[in-house]
């Protein structure tokens, strides 16, 4: 099951976009019906969740919680992908491009966190491959 959540107001999000991305990343890369929550918010809870989770404590783009398990029911859960709407959207005009393009690059971004993916060697290339593949200009 696919969640989407949108916490913030200041931002308009299109979630049936963003279930549509996060099917086609499942397909990607053959997940079965895995559980995952995408939730938009603000600065004040990003920066809490940065604090208490990262000990950073400042507003962070992104934040992935990865849990990987499978419930007593057999479900299977990925985890939870957090986004700032205010974050991408300061990135999105930095950029030059729309804040719908950051948001989609973030969630992207957060899923290959949730499959295991760390900012190491190889990284950089399965997200832009990804980007390429699902996302159009």
């Amino acid at each position: 099951m696919i969640e989407i959540i949108n916490r913030q107001t200041r931002y308009w999000i299109n979630r049936r976009k963003f279930k549509n991305l996060l099917r086609d990343l499942v397909k990607r890369y053959r997940l079965k019906k895995p559980g995952i929550v995408l939730a938009f918010v603000g600065t004040k809870t990003i920066k809490k969740l940065n604090k208490k989770f990262l000990k950073r404590n400042a507003p962070t783009d992104v934040l992935s919680f990865p849990l990987g398990e499978t419930s007593a029911d057999g479900n299977f859960y990925l985890g939870d992908i957090v986004i700032s709407a205010p974050q991408a959207f300061k990135q999105s005009l930095h950029l030059e491009h729309g804040l719908e393009r950051e948001l989609e690059l973030l969630a992207i971004h957060g899923f290959l966190h949730l499959l295991g993916y760390e900012h190491e060697e190889g990284f950089e290339e399965e997200e832009e491959k990804i980007r390429n593949l699902l996302i159009k200009d």
